[in-house]
């Protein structure tokens, strides 16, 4: 179990010497109960306490890094089983299967669509993390000339499936350096496959048959010294795989079996209804996620889905403050006030655009508030408004002083005349509105 930080400090020497970066041991302790820090930062830790708080203070779930460069992605290192205890820190790669058994048109048009495909939902950019080649042919030939094939379009994470270890061997010639994961180790042929691995410094999949047989299997790859590891559960059923994946999250965060502390992989291109698996592996714990193509709609709702559950929902998804332009404005647009949570903002950004009038959005630091919760919790004041227009320099942007802000924040609308010296507009609570009311009142 992990120890809370009393316990910790318990353990720590208590010179408050400040050469860990906290000011106090306490602070330390604080920060290890919650997987923030590092043990070996305390210089005078003795080695026994050392040995204790490493076991139980490390992240639950071991952090694994697939590929490398701008492209390459981290999974594992979550620390809850629910998302509204804490937040979850990693959302699952996604990645599109081909067998190398296709063509090499084939192959590169997935490849290309997985380097370019990206679609831009409240402010971030959403796309697929990489390929998974599948060694169907059973030749190492054909193996190693569709990861070439790849190699030569896109710097992009891959997944080897493959049951030869030659065909492995002969991939990882033109990929070995990247960090490819390997799928998968078996109690058969873990030994081999760990070599492999370890010769290339590869992540490695072990694939079981339950939750006892991952477990041994993670021991006896760690033995071999391989310490990157990702458990294939084999799932033959939806259910089956609820309650595996379930059962390894509780064991792995509560610390009960430190062997089951490693990301979840999930093929779901051999499931019945691939969308629904895809759908349950994001919810519920995978970290790796296999799929053949999807459409154009099927992939930008799985992407959505992704986003929404793996957006802390402590810290709502943020627009940077400034001054925003809709079209080409001049010196005599309108200047429309409102906060930086993201909805809010692309909200009001669609209905202006479809106003086809040139104006600017001036986006107050509400902390990711909405206007309503903003004003209520004091985020959203006329100081704050008066400290925007002159940080972003509103007023050599437009010949006027007219400043409109959202319906809900008219209870500030005096104040922020006094402090600012702008004639201050009250415009609709729903900026559905919002072209309506720019066409009837605003007059410059």
């Amino acid at each position: 179990m992990a120890l809370k930080a009393l316990d910790i400090y318990k353990l720590l020497p208590k010179k408050n010497c400040k050469e860990c970066g906290d000011p106090t041991c306490l602070t330390f302790a604080m920060k290890l109960a919650g997987g923030k820090t590092d043990v070996d930062l305390c210089p005078y830790m003795d080695d026994a306490a050392k040995a204790v708080l490493s076991a139980t203070t490390r992240p639950p779930i071991r952090l694994v890094k697939l590929g490398i460069g701008e492209r390459s992605f981290a999974v594992g290192e979550e620390f809850v089983l629910y998302r509204h205890e804490k937040t979850f820190y990693h959302p699952p790669g996604i990645m599109f299967k081909i067998a190398d058994t296709s063509t090499p048109e084939e192959i590169l048009a997935v490849t290309v669509r997985v380097r370019d495909e990206s679609f831009t939902r409240v402010g971030t950019e959403l796309r697929f993390n990489g390929i998974a080649i599948e060694n169907t042919s059973g030749s190492p030939e054909h193996f190693a000339r569709a990861i070439e094939t790849i190699e030569k379009t896109a710097d992009l994470p891959l997944v080897l499936m493959a049951s030869d270890p030659l065909a492995l061997s002969a991939a990882l010639t033109f990929c070995g350096t990247y960090r490819p994961l390997i799928h998968a180790a078996t109690p058969e042929n873990y030994k081999e496959f760990c070599a492999i691995a370890k010769q290339h410094g590869c992540p490695l999949v072990i694939k079981g048959k339950s939750v006892i047989e991952l477990a041994q299997l993670s021991k006896d790859c760690t033995t071999e010294g391989v310490q990157d590891l990702i458990m294939d559960l084999s799932p033959e059923s939806f259910q089956e795989f609820i309650v595996r994946s379930t059962t390894i999250r509780q064991l792995a965060i509560t610390r009960e079996a430190p062997d089951l502390g490693y990301p979840v992989f999930l093929d779901a291109s051999v499931m019945e209804m691939q969308d629904a698996a895809i759908t349950l592996g994001i919810s519920k714990y995978a970290s790796v996620i296999i799929s053949t193509p999807l459409p154009s709609a099927t992939a930008q709702a799985a992407l959505t889905l992704r986003q929404n559950i793996y957006t802390d929902p402590q810290k709502p998804i943020q627009m940077n403050p400034g001054l925003y332009r809709v079209g080409n404005p001049g010196k005599n647009a309108p200047v429309l006030m409102t906060v930086n949570f993201s909805l809010t903002f692309f909200t009001l950004q669609g209905y202006l655009e479809s106003t086809r009038l040139p104006c600017f959005m001036l986006i107050v630091d509400t902390e990711g508030l909405s206007v309503l919760t903003a004003v209520a919790a004091g985020k959203l004041s006329e100081v704050l408004v008066r400290d925007s227009i002159k940080k972003f320099d509103v007023e050599n942007e437009v010949s006027h002083r007219k400043l409109i802000i959202p319906g809900y924040a008219s209870p500030l609308s005096g104040r922020i005349e006094e402090a600012t010296g702008w004639k201050v507009m009250v415009g609709p609570r729903d900026a559905a509105e919002i072209g309506e009311f720019l066409h009837e009142e605003w007059k410059q």
